[in-house]
């Protein structure tokens, strides 16, 4: 019973809410304005009437019709009854012609229509179309139905057919959308005719379409454009008008502004216990103050009272005044000495009483202070938070590698976020009924998230959004990742085979290595006309594989003379590189794409090195890169040319099939693909013949929040 009178009273106090601003009565058939307020379709007519725009009040045909406005079937209590002719305007927007001020007729660019918002008192821009092209709010009219039914507004519904005083309705039609007494209805669902098919219903004051129907096309709403901010349908997807525009299904769009209305209830429900003890503890104060008020009044009172009296003592003296004048124009000396002596005593007295005389009250307030310092306080406190921003991520310091970093930041003037959820999902997984199911990260702090163990020769795409006392944000733009085609090989470099400490300088943590030409290969260029031999310094990986697929990336530096990264069996790269190959001589060709080391054998073997030559910020696809390993991508750049360097390399090294191919860590496009045997531990390698320098990209979990600079080459952040 409590909850029930809850209800009750709660429908009662939203009543203001559901009064047309026009009419100010119950609304009937709402339209909703571009400013997003309500008004009686009506009401909005007779509005445009008044401003002088003729025809434009709404299409006639979506009015709804009843038996009553047919006139070949007519009840016998209507028979009597004499109907009022329509009026001018009802004529012109039936026959659908008029005109409104500032138009002519056939004019090539008409008029937008006007429209003077009572609520918000301001002129919204209806379009050409007026009021047609105005959606029909339908939950404003169930709302208004119920609260009908919840307190009784209006009594009894009434025939709709009868001649006055009509009868109780007992019966509605939706088909013919009107309410019937029993007579009446009977009348209009003669036996035998199409009529007499139609179901009768509880009789109500609205006859509602089934569904919200778009005003332009008059088909249903499937989908909502947020960046109109208007409900639309399949047609008015593919119009021009809403090009590029962001549209989302009418059901996400539903869940969205669901969740957000039902957390903003939450959270002013949750507040209202504070905010009604607050006010009773002002009624308190009040009630305090009035007593305070009283007592002090008293008291004023009665300090009064008594110097009013005191006062009135001291006008009773004033006989003794005039008689003491006539005593002073007594000129017999002796007479006079005789009477003044003894007045002198009793005007001493009067003398002393007034010297004496204080006011016993002050007009005054100022010792009445009312204590307000608790209501400024929370007054001061008061703030109405916001939800927080869209995040947006940041796609410089996103990436994916052993794991995935994930890195944000929230827009200026944002409000601040206490937490964060992080959504994400594989897109090359096969679709499955029902919505998509995204993997979360509740509550994540700070503007960064590391996304452990994700699966290999993927595409992820993740989101994020804030959270803070007022409820969640909107989530920010996906973003999509690839993750490396194989598990990631983490190792160090090892420079104890073929470099030299004089040109060569290893990183203190064993990722990055720079290389120096010196001496030597100034005096080499010197001599190059007349033949020379320049050293070629070589690092490996502490890390041999001997099984599986591996992945691992690095970046080379742009200014590098010449570098080459590849991979090589571990034995005949120790064997190469223990002294200084020639350069020069035909076992070594700089620009041959890769090195095969093997020119003795066979050509079905395959050879024990693959590397890719990269210098002054170019990639060499030789010759020799055509006839040994081929590019297995559709569109990968030929062989025999040169394509820019990407801001990482990726190798991948398929160990059981012999074939190691190169990518562009970015985008995991094909550079090359190469043939290498296999036959023993395959370890990675890097070559640099005059100045160069190389990073190996680093474990995400370990990612310094810095960049560290080594001889001017730049460690990736």
């Amino acid at each position: 019973m409590a909850a029930k009178r809850g209800t009750k009273t709660s429908m009662k106090n939203m009543e203001k809410e559901l009064l047309c601003p026009v009419c100010q009565e119950m609304y009937k058939q709402p339209l909703v304005l571009p400013c997003t307020h309500n008004v009686c379709q009506a009401c909005a007519r007779e509005v445009l009437g008044q401003q002088g725009y003729i025809g434009h009040g709404g299409d006639p045909s979506s009015e709804p019709t009843s038996p009553a406005s047919t006139p070949s079937t007519r009840s016998p209590r209507l028979s009597r009854r004499t109907l009022p002719k329509p009026d001018r305007l009802d004529r012109l927007l039936k026959s659908g012609f008029g005109t409104y001020p500032g138009r002519k007729r056939g004019a090539l660019h008409p008029q937008v229509i006007m429209f003077p918002c009572p609520a918000c008192q301001g002129d919204v821009e209806l379009g050409e179309r007026g009021l047609a092209g105005l959606f029909r709010n339908l939950t404003l009219e169930r709302v208004v139905e119920r609260y009908r039914q919840s307190v009784s507004v209006g009594g009894a519904i009434l025939c709709q057919l009868c001649k006055p005083p009509p009868l109780e309705a007992t019966k509605g039609c939706t088909e013919c959308r009107a309410t019937f007494c029993n007579e009446c209805f009977k009348l209009f669902h003669p036996w035998g005719t199409q009529k007499a098919q139609h179901e009768p219903t509880l009789p109500t004051l609205s006859f509602r379409p089934k569904g919200l129907m778009c005003p332009d096309h008059k088909e249903e709403v499937t989908h909502y454009c947020k960046t109109c901010q208007r409900l639309v349908c399949q047609l008015c997807r593919v119009r021009r008008t809403h090009s590029g525009h962001k549209i989302t299904p009418v059901l996400s769009a539903y869940q969205a502004l669901k969740d957000k209305l039902t957390k903003s209830l939450t959270y002013i429900l949750g507040n209202q216990d504070t905010v009604q003890t607050q006010i009773c503890e002002l009624e308190e104060k009040r009630a305090s103050l009035l007593q305070a008020i009283e007592e002090c009044q008293q008291e004023r009172l009665a300090r009064l009272s008594a110097q009013i009296q005191e006062h009135r003592s001291l006008l009773d003296g004033s006989g003794l005044v005039g008689y003491a004048q006539e005593v002073l124009k007594e000129t017999d000396q002796p007479c006079f000495v005789q009477a003044a002596k003894q007045l002198h005593n009793r005007i001493a007295r009067a003398t002393e009483a007034l010297q004496t005389f204080r006011p016993a009250a002050s007009s005054s307030f100022r010792h009445c202070q009312l204590d307000v310092g608790r209501e400024m306080k929370l007054l001061t406190e008061l703030n109405f938070l916001r939800v927080p921003e869209a995040p947006v991520i940041d796609t410089q310091r996103t990436f994916a590698y052993d794991q995935i970093f994930l890195c944000w930041r929230l827009p200026p003037h944002s409000p601040p976020a206490w937490h964060y959820t992080v959504e994400f999902r594989r897109t090359d997984v096969p679709a499955q009924p029902g919505p998509t199911r995204w993997q979360r990260r509740e509550e994540v702090r700070g503007t960064s998230a590391l996304l452990e163990n994700p699966d290999t020769g993927s595409v992820y795409v993740l989101r994020v959004r804030g959270c803070n006392k007022a409820g969640y944000g909107e989530y920010s733009e996906d973003v999509h990742l690839h993750t490396p085609p194989a598990p990631v090989l983490h190792f160090f470099l090892d420079g104890r085979w073929g470099a030299s400490r004089e040109r060569l300088a290893i990183s203190k943590d064993q990722r990055a290595v720079r290389s120096v030409p010196g001496l030597p290969l100034l005096l080499a260029a010197d001599r190059l006309l007349t033949g020379c031999h320049l050293s070629v310094d070589v690092v490996l990986g502490d890390v041999a594989v001997t099984q599986g697929r591996s992945y691992w990336a690095c970046a080379v530096d742009p200014a590098s003379y010449l570098v080459k990264v590849g991979v090589g069996l571990e034995s005949k790269l120790q064997e190469s590189f223990q002294g200084a190959p020639d350069v020069i001589s035909p076992r070594y060709d700089p620009d041959s794409g890769h090195d095969s080391g093997a020119e003795d054998a066979t050509v079905e073997a395959s050879p024990p090195f693959a590397f890719l030559t990269i210098g002054m910020g170019k990639i060499l696809l030789g010759s020799g890169a055509s006839s040994n390993a081929g590019l297995t991508g559709r569109d990968g750049p030929a062989a025999g040319c040169t394509v820019p360097l990407p801001p990482r390399l990726g190798i991948c090294l398929d160990y059981e099939r012999g074939r190691v191919s190169f990518l562009d860590a970015v985008s995991f496009r094909g550079l090359l693909e190469c043939p290498l045997d296999c036959s023993g531990p395959v370890c990675p390698a890097f070559c640099f013949i005059g100045g160069g320098a190389v990073q190996l990209q680093e474990p995400v979990g370990t990612k310094p929040e810095r960049k560290v600079t080594i001889g001017g080459f730049a460690k990736l952040d």
